[in-house]
C-alpha cells in the first residue's frame, strides 16, 4: 500500500497508509482462489464473508462488497486500518501457505473509503426490522459496544450508549493516533451506527453519574458491559512520580482525544523532552514513541525486556516505527528513573536480561543479568505496559463476579456473567486486547442478548 514519505510524515499527524487505487484492488482482488472452505473467514472475530466481498471487488461491484461487509461488521472502515489481519483471516488464508496471503485488510479499507467517497461522507442508513418495544443499555462506546449496540439494532431493539467521554468510540478515539487511524473514519462510522437507531448518552459515568439499578427503573431489560481496559498499570520503581512521568493512556488521550498535538489551537498541552524513552512493545507503546517523534523529540527509544521476535505489537507498525528513526533498546528493564530537584525526570537506571524459559504468556521470560546496570539520558519516560479495568462502575454493580484480576468474570463465547441480565466482552473481561477482538465479543454478547429478551 502507499504510504507518505517518511521524511514527510515525521512532521504531521496525517494518515500514513494512503490505500488501494481501484486498479490496485481489482488486481489483489483476482488473486483470491474463491475457496469450497474458506478457512479465511474461520480466523475473522466478525464471520465476514471474506470471500464474497473480495470476489464482488474483483468484479467491480463495489456496492455488493460493502454490502457484504456490513452484514456482519458495522466498522469496515475502522478494521480496515487497525485490525491485525496478518494475525487472523490473512493467517489462514490458503494461498498464503505458497504465496504471499491475499491483503484482506487492503480490500476491506478499499470497499469502505469507497462507500465513504461515494456517499459523500453520509453512509445511507441500513434497513431495521419491526421494533421489538425492549429497552436495552450498552455502557462504553469502544468497539465491544458500538458492535453490541449495532446488532442489538438490527434486531429491533431500543439501544442507548452510556459513554462517559464527551465523544464516542472508547479507545479508537483515545487511544489510536490519527496517523494510524484518522478521526473523521470514527465519526462516519458512529455515525452509520446512530442512523440505525441507536441512541448516545456522553459524559455519562455509569457507577457515578446513574447506576444500573437506576437504569432498570427506567426500563432496560438488559446490559451488555464494555468498558474496556483503561486504568493505566506502572513498573512500582522509584522515581514514577517524577514530572514527564506519563503512563501511555494519558499521554495518547492528550494526544488524540484532546489534541494536545494542535496546542495552543486546542486547549491541552502535553510536554515532550528532547529524550524520549517508552517502555513497553504493544501497539500502545509503538504508537507512543512515534507520536514523540512528531512532537519533536529528538531521540525516541522503545525500552523492551524482551526480543523483538516477543514483542506483541504489529509487525507492519514496528517496521514503521524503524522507519521513522525510533530506537529499540531490547533484553533492558527499567529499575529506577532519577530526577532533579525541580521534580523533572533526568534519567533512568536500567539492567540488562537475557532469556529463560517461558512463562504463562507462552514468552521466554526475561532473566535479569547480575551486574549489567547502565544509565539511560531521558528527560521524558512514557509507560506502556498494559492497562486493567477501571473498578468505578464494577464496584457499583451487587453480586456481579469478577476475575483474581478484577476483570468481569464472564463466558467468552456468549458474554454472560453471573448476573441475568448484564452481558459483558472486550477488554472489561479478558484484559487489553485487540480492537476485532473487542468486536467479536460485542457480537457474541448481542446475540445472547437476543436469546435473553426474547425468553
Amino acid at each position: 500500500m502507499r504510504e507518505q514519505s517518511v521524511k514527510d510524515r515525521i512532521k504531521n499527524f496525517e494518515e500514513v497508509a494512503l490505500g488501494c487505487t481501484e486498479e490496485e484492488a481489482v488486481k489483489e482482488a483476482a488473486r483470491c482462489l474463491n475457496c469450497k472452505k474458506p478457512l479465511c473467514v474461520s480466523g475473522c472475530p466478525v464471520e465476514i464473508n471474506i470471500p464474497g466481498f473480495i470476489i464482488a471487488i474483483k468484479d467491480k461491484k463495489f456496492d455488493d462488497a460493502i454490502r457484504i461487509l456490513r452484514e456482519k461488521n458495522s466498522l469496515p472502515a475502522v478494521c480496515g486500518r487497525v485490525c491485525p489481519q496478518e494475525d487472523q483471516c490473512e493467517k489462514m488464508c490458503i494461498l498464503g501457505k505458497k504465496q504471499k496471503a491475499i491483503n484482506i485488510g487492503a480490500l476491506e479499507r478499499f470497499a469502505a473509503d469507497w462507500e465513504i467517497n461515494h456517499a459523500k461522507g453520509k453512509i445511507k442508513k441500513a434497513s431495521t426490522p419491526k421494533p421489538t418495544g425492549q429497552k436495552v443499555a450498552v455502557v462504553g462506546s469502544g468497539p465491544a459496544g458500538l458492535t453490541c449496540a449495532a446488532d442489538l439494532a438490527k434486531m429491533g431493539y431500543a439501544v442507548t450508549i452510556f459513554e462517559s467521554l464527551h465523544k464516542p468510540g472508547g479507545v479508537l478515539v483515545y487511544g489510536i493516533p490519527n496517523f494510524r487511524l484518522p478521526k473523521t473514519i470514527i465519526d462516519i462510522e458512529v455515525d452509520y451506527i446512530k442512523n440505525l437507531g441507536v441512541k448516545l448518552d456522553y459524559n455519562m459515568v455509569i457507577g457515578k453519574s446513574i447506576t444500573i439499578d437506576k437504569l432498570r427503573e427506567k426500563g432496560f431489560k438488559a446490559f451488555f458491559v464494555g468498558t474496556g481496559a483503561g486504568l493505566p498499570y506502572f513498573l512500582g520503581i522509584d522515581g514514577e512520580d517524577y514530572n514527564g512521568v506519563y503512563s501511555a493512556n494519558e499521554f495518547l488521550t492528550r494526544i488524540n482525544l484532546m489534541k494536545a498535538y494542535l496546542f495552543p489551537e486546542y486547549d491541552t498541552p502535553v510536554v515532550t523532552g528532547k529524550k524520549v524513552a517508552v517502555i513497553g512493545a504493544g501497539n500502545v507503546a509503538i504508537d507512543s514513541a512515534r507520536c514523540a517523534k512528531r512532537l519533536g523529540a529528538q531521540e525516541v527509544t522503545i525500552v523492551y525486556r524482551r526480543t523483538e521476535a516477543e514483542m506483541p505489537a504489529r509487525a507492519d507498525e514496528i517496521e514503521h516505527a524503524k522507519e521513522e528513526g525510533i530506537k529499540f533498546d531490547l533484553l533492558v528493564s527499567p529499575i529506577k528513573i532519577f530526577g532533579d530537584d525541580n521534580g523533572w525526570v533526568t534519567g533512568m537506571e536500567c539492567l540488562k536480561n537475557s532469556l529463560g524459559e517461558p512463562d504463562a504468556s507462552g514468552r521466554r521470560r526475561p532473566v535479569p543479568v547480575e551486574g549489567s546496570n547502565f544509565h539511560l539520558d531521558v528527560d521524558t519516560v512514557v509507560c506502556a505496559i498494559g492497562q486493567g479495568p477501571n473498578p468505578l462502575l464494577l464496584s457499583t454493580i451487587k453480586d456481579l463476579k469478577l476475575t483474581k484480576k478484577k476483570n468481569i468474570d464472564a463466558d467468552h463465547n456468549t458474554g454472560v456473567t453471573s448476573l441475568s441480565d448484564i452481558f459483558a466482552g472486550g477488554d472489561i473481561v479478558t484484559g487489553a486486547a485487540t480492537v476485532i477482538e473487542a468486536m467479536g465479543a460485542g457480537k457474541r454478547a448481542a446475540r445472547s442478548m437476543d436469546a435473553y429478551l426474547k425468553k
